[in-house]
């Protein structure tokens, strides 16, 4: 296990890179499973029943569902290349696509959906592709404000699951088991430390049911009767290939959620990194957001020809490992292996579907208040200026005004199929669409391409000058972004294989525009190994002589710049650099 210094979190026993014991990462990941299954399950449920499928098909539906998130669990926590994050990041059917998906199987049947699942797989794999491209739209505030609405969302659900089961629940047993179950697994996430606040939730749920079953309130027959082995029956319907007026009409709802569900995926990648490490400072790898993307393409795409309902990344393992402090890698291929032989075990399938929904709302609650602090603090992090404020605000507002009927209910509903009557669609649209136009109506900032070597300093310099001379700035301002844009190409250089002095091929985009009280100058380049956000933050924790004659550059940067952001993707590097107005200088 690695060193903790001052900045790092005392709270995680086991980061996503480090090897936490078996039978801890058993229980863990077999935590996740359990606690995510029906969650899993009832989407497809819910669907079919809705569209007025047959119970076979209904039946082969969920166990698709559970299997290809198993499998996407695992390549998420596996990753290899461009395919995965490596990390612990549930994979979940989608309540987005519940009324397209709804209107797709009354319109044409099982083949509609599957066709119309697999066009909108697309749009997740062209995000990971070229995920560099969509960072000035996809901001810390977008994804941010979606986490926030994630519970809003879900909220109205948690009223039909309070209700308890009408035919064997007694008046009391519903409120007195949720709140059992609330107050157990609160109680020892605020107040229990070790083994205990690892198992808190299992313990919240098992008492919890406990007490509901002695109001009748648990399935203990329909666990009975199932048997403990069967092979799922495979009913594929195959693709609707004629493509009529049922398709195009229902596409633009399809890949109008897509985009939704893959910002959800990628905000769910962001959060899950940022309790995944020890290092608080730790930057975002994106080129990991990028394979959580390209999963939950894979996932969609095999979703489609199974004929099942798409999903997207769940963001329940972060208030998990935030409650029992291991994120290791291991924690997540158990969570998948367990969801995959689920589908195969029909008693313990059973059995989670017999957690009378009391318990589950109880548990879901705290999940939910915890989702939404961690959408505040991915907004705040990102940094909440006012225009941020404006978009986060106005659309979070949006939001919750579409998913409880106060704006336009009549219209909401016959958009797009309902499309905005979800407060996560609705409040992420106006996200987007604010963050586009502040985009599109921002002052054209200046641009030189040049390579990336020393040899290309005096060009930058005197483009530099030139901006400076433009912003009214003075000789000292032009002077300070000529250095800090110098240090950063010299630390960019040594973060590469080749070195400083040596052509690496790598070529150099710098923008520079006027920002507030000073400048930002954007260095846009070909991928390298090293983040230089990270080195910065790193720089305290390496004294000896040669490693401060080696990261001179960096101590240099970081005295000149007020702050150094480092986008990593698979296609390209973003490092961001703003440099304060030197007083005086105008």
């Amino acid at each position: 296990m690695s060193a903790r210094s001052p900045r790092s979190d005392p709270s995680l026993r086991y980061q996503a890179d480090e090897k936490a014991p078996p039978r801890l990462a058993l229980g863990v990941g077999l935590q996740l499973a359990v606690l995510n299954i029906a969650a899993v399950m009832l989407i497809p449920m819910v669907v079919m029943r809705a569209a007025g499928m047959s119970d076979a098909y209904l039946s082969w539906a969920v166990v698709a569902s559970v299997t290809i998130c198993g499998v996407a669990t695992v390549l998420q926590a596996l990753r290899a290349g461009r395919i995965g994050m490596g990390h612990v990041m549930v994979m979940g059917t989608s309540g987005a696509f519940i009324p397209a998906s709804i209107m797709a199987l009354v319109e044409g049947g099982p083949a509609l959906l599957a066709v119309l699942v697999v066009v909108s797989a697309m749009v997740p794999l062209l995000l990971s592709w070229r995920l560099s491209l969509f960072q000035r739209v996809l901001t810390p505030a977008v994804s941010g404000t979606v986490i926030m609405l994630i519970p809003v969302t879900v909220m109205p659900f948690i009223g039909g699951l309070l209700s308890g089961s009408p035919d064997t629940g007694t008046v009391p047993g519903a409120p007195v088991s949720f709140f059992a179950t609330v107050l157990l697994i609160g109680g020892l996430a605020l107040k229990a430390s070790g083994t205990l606040r690892l198992w808190a939730p299992v313990i919240g749920v098992i008492l919890g049911s406990a007490i509901a079953a002695g109001y009748g309130l648990y399935d203990l027959e329909r666990v009975a009767a199932a048997p403990w082995l069967d092979l799922p029956r495979i009913q594929a319907p195959g693709l609707d290939l004629e493509f009529g007026t049922a398709f195009w009409t229902l596409l633009p709802s399809f890949l109008l959620v897509a985009v939704i569900a893959a910002i959800r995926t990628m905000s769910s990648a962001v959060a899950v990194q940022r309790v995944s490490w020890r290092r608080r400072s730790r930057a975002v790898d994106f080129r990991a957001v990028q394979g959580a993307m390209t999963v939950d393409g894979v996932g969609n795409l095999l979703a489609g020809l199974a004929g099942t309902v798409p999903g997207s990344a769940t963001t329940t393992s972060v208030p998990l490992t935030q409650l029992t402090g291991v994120a290791a890698r291991a924690v997540g291929i158990v969570a998948g292996a367990t969801f995959i032989a689920f589908a195969f075990l029909p008693k313990p399938f059973a059995a989670v579907l017999a957690i009378p929904d009391p318990v589950f709302a109880g548990y879901l609650v705290v999940l939910l208040a915890m989702l939404f602090a961690i959408g505040m603090k991915i907004v705040l992090q990102g940094g909440l200026g006012y225009r941020e404020g404006m978009v986060v605000g106005i659309a979070f507002l949006a939001g919750v005004g579409f998913q409880y009927g106060l704006i336009f209910p009549g219209e909401a509903s016959r958009f797009a199929g309902g499309l905005l009557e979800n407060g996560m669609n609705a409040g992420g649209f106006s996200a987007i669409l604010m963050t586009l136009f502040l985009r599109l109506t921002e002052p054209r900032p200046s641009r030189i391409e040049a390579g990336l070597d020393s040899a290309q300093l005096p060009t930058i310099q005197k483009f530099l000058d030139d901006f400076a001379s433009r912003g009214g700035w003075g000789e000292e301002m032009a002077e300070r972004l000529g250095a800090a844009a110098e240090e950063a190409l010299l630390a960019l250089a040594r973060g590469t294989d080749s070195g400083p002095d040596e052509d690496s091929g790598r070529r150099l985009l710098l923008t520079a525009h006027i920002e507030k009280r000073g400048a930002v100058l954007e260095f846009v380049v070909g991928p390298g190994t090293e983040n230089l956000q990270d080195r910065i933050a790193l720089l305290e924790d390496h004294s000896d002589e040669a490693s401060m004659e080696r990261e001179v550059s960096l101590r240099l940067l970081r005295h000149l710049a007020s702050s150094v952001r480092h986008q990593q993707y698979h296609d390209t590097e973003i490092v961001t650099v703003r440099v304060e107005e030197v007083r005086g200088s105008g």
